[in-house]
């Protein structure tokens, strides 16, 4: 991989956690710096869907990440209602954000500039500071309001990879479907990655 790059990380109370403990890891082990912010009921999906039981305590909260993902200060944790914190400012300088998974709500927030928590002020950052955004909305069916809103914010120059795993990679396991979807949001940032063959034709 390339050099050391920062990263916004936002989860949100979609299902699909999964694919944010992989996207951390993997981000971690290449040496990247992480900004990651949880909304509630993010913490509530990671708990039913991962086993973490993140802390109310920020700082309890980032030293039990460090812990898990055996890293120092490469890994820093913000509380979702500090809309003061680091990375509420674009003076702050990142390589762009993922929110990974999506909900619902914070894409209808990110479309229409709600920026009522840390989250969607962070991803009003990007979007005003011109920087990469990436959403993995995670949902179905979609109705026509959910549709409109991600129409939007592509006209925004949002990039949204939706979790939907391929198959051409003839997966064998969760992993394995996990991986793809990691690997495809690291190729929008043009980090190098095996998480998955790309197809051969």
């Amino acid at each position: 991989m390339d050099g050391q790059r920062t990263f916004v990380v936002a989860i949100t109370g979609a299902s699909g956690a999964v694919y944010a403990r992989r996207l951390l890891e993997v981000l971690l082990e290449g040496g990247h710096r992480i900004f990651l912010t949880v909304s509630e009921p993010g913490r509530r999906v990671l708990a039913d869907e991962v086993g973490w039981q993140l802390p109310g305590n920020p700082g309890a909260a980032e030293q039990q990440l460090r812990n898990l993902f055996r890293v120092g200060e490469n890994l820093r944790y913000f509380d979702v209602s500090d809309v003061g914190a680091l990375i509420a400012s674009g003076s702050v300088k990142t390589d762009g954000m993922i929110v990974v998974p999506c909900s619902m709500s914070t894409v209808s927030a990110v479309a229409h500039g709600t920026a009522s928590n840390l989250i969607e002020r962070a991803a009003d950052v990007m979007l005003k500071e011109k920087r990469p955004l990436v959403l993995v909305p995670r949902e179905t069916p979609l109705n026509t309001v959910h549709l409109k809103n991600m129409l939007e914010l592509s006209r925004m120059g949002v990039h949204l990879i939706p979790a939907m795993p391929a198959f051409y990679h003839r997966p064998r396991t969760i992993d394995d479907l996990v991986d793809f979807l990691v690997g495809r949001i690291l190729d929008y940032f043009n980090i190098e990655h095996d998480l998955y063959v790309p197809w051969q034709g």
